[in-house]
């Protein structure tokens, strides 16, 4: 099956910088999109920024400008750079691709365990 590795969730002051990573491992045929969301208790999970195998990237207005995605593709690895950090940008981060495990099936999406990241005031 598919796995999801997801690290680098802290601690961290407002101001500051964090770089969360995401390692696909398994049965995996291509790869068509990966993406961070973000949740904080009593919310929806939301989408902050996503790349598509072209390169293409879409940011929640909330953090476009202070996020960078990015992808190592031989390595099957995503990437969110934050910069300038908030409190308002703690929450768990989850990292989620869509594959196909072989090239005759469908897409499918897959989730990591998500990371928590908080920002002090």
């Amino acid at each position: 099956q598919v796995q999801l590795v997801e690290s680098g969730g802290a601690l961290v002051e407002a101001g500051g910088s964090l770089r969360l990573s995401c390692t696909a491992s398994g049965s995996i045929s291509s790869i068509n999109t990966m993406a961070w969301y973000r949740q904080t208790p009593g919310n929806q999970r939301e989408l902050a920024a996503e790349i598509t195998r072209s390169g293409s990237t879409n940011y929640a207005d909330s953090v476009k400008g202070r996020f960078t995605i990015s992808t190592d593709d031989a390595n099957r690895t995503v990437y969110l750079q934050m910069y300038s950090l908030k409190p308002e940008d703690t929450a768990v981060y989850f990292c989620n691709i869509n594959l196909r495990i072989n090239y005759w099936s469908k897409i499918t999406t897959h989730w990591s365990q998500g990371t928590q990241v908080t920002v002090s005031s």
